[in-house]
């Protein structure tokens, strides 16, 4: 391992106990974490403890196929992967892109030469990982700024205020508070929500005295 350079987390799962050893001691050599399992409920419970960077999934396995398991690793856990299979056909090649899956190997194969395309799936999923985290950030983000508008919007409706001054008003009350603006900010807009909702509701004794 390089220093300074985080672990990669393999899970490989294959029925094929001695393939499956060969891989992980493969991948260990090479640098990986590597977690195995012989089935898809076995994988699935794997997942929950080695929380893996990348799988690598037999397509053929007795129950729940490794098909089935990529979709849930996919849906459920976001956990990239690669097919190993002993069938070489169009049809498995197109369902396993369609699927999502970063790399496909033919059975039978030398394990070392399965390091150089794992490697470059790992490289790959790693990749992914940090677009989606990049996309979330730049979510909350613009969440936030929106959050932040509304409520500039709001106190210039209330005080009276220009736009700078509401903003001024709106960051000196969070540091005051020693809040970010956008807490405050969300704060706000909840508690004028609540109050809308007070507000559009009639009373019951006024109910009552429209009767009377």
């Amino acid at each position: 391992m390089v220093e300074g350079v985080p672990v990669r987390r393999v899970l490989v799962v294959d029925d094929d106990r001695t393939f499956t050893t060969l891989l992980a001691e493969a991948l260990q050599r090479a640098g990986y974490e590597v977690s195995s399992a012989e089935s898809a409920e076995e994988a699935l419970a794997a997942v929950a403890t080695a929380s893996p960077d990348l799988a690598v999934l037999d397509i053929r396995m007795p129950g729940p196929s490794g098909l089935e398991l990529g979709t849930l690793l996919r849906d459920q856990f976001g956990v990239p992967f690669v097919f190993l299979t002993l069938v070489d056909d169009e049809d498995t090649v197109r369902h396993a892109t369609a699927m999502g899956a970063l790399a496909y190997l033919v059975k039978p194969v030398d394990v070392r030469r399965c390091i150089p395309t794992i490697d470059a799936a790992a490289a790959r999923a790693s990749e992914l990982r940090r677009l989606r985290q990049s996309e979330a950030h730049l979510s909350n983000a613009l969440q936030q700024s929106r959050e932040v508008s509304m409520a500039i919007g709001l106190l210039m409706e209330r005080l009276r205020l220009t736009r700078d001054a509401a903003f001024e008003r709106l960051r000196s009350e969070a540091r005051a508070r020693r809040q970010r603006i956008s807490e405050l900010a969300a704060e706000l807009l909840d508690s004028a929500e609540r109050l809308n909702t007070v507000g559009a509701t009639p009373s019951r004794s006024g109910t009552r005295d429209s009767r009377s």
